[in-house]
């Protein structure tokens, strides 16, 4: 568990392509800052982490449930888990994103 995160001694780490950075990891949950370019694309997937977000700057679609929603600073989603779902970056930008249960991949 890393219950305190200080900016300088966040982990930065790539999925996809896209690069973030892992915050704080408690015991059932994570916060990770993506950093989006305009260049980068988050294709259809899924994974079983209850993913919630909330949009720091930038602009975005987000595909789930056969909804497209257009997500801007600001903004705030929640993503069941287990549901297949996209992100199109329309702008660059940064992103808090919190997944419950702890993503394995991301560590």
């Amino acid at each position: 568990m890393k219950n305190i995160v200080k900016k300088e001694n966040a982990v930065s780490r790539q999925f996809l392509g896209v690069d973030f950075v892992v915050l704080s990891i408690g015991k059932d949950s994570m916060v990770t800052k993506m950093l989006y370019k305009s260049t980068d694309s988050v294709p259809f997937h899924q994974h079983p982490n209850e993913q919630s977000g909330y949009v720091i700057s930038g602009s975005y679609k987000l595909k789930f449930d056969g909804k497209e929603f257009l997500l801007n600073e600001g903004d705030t989603y929640s993503i069941p888990a287990n549901i297949e779902h996209s992100i199109e970056i329309l702008e660059a930008g940064e992103v808090v994103d919190v997944f419950t249960p702890i993503r394995e991949d991301y560590l």
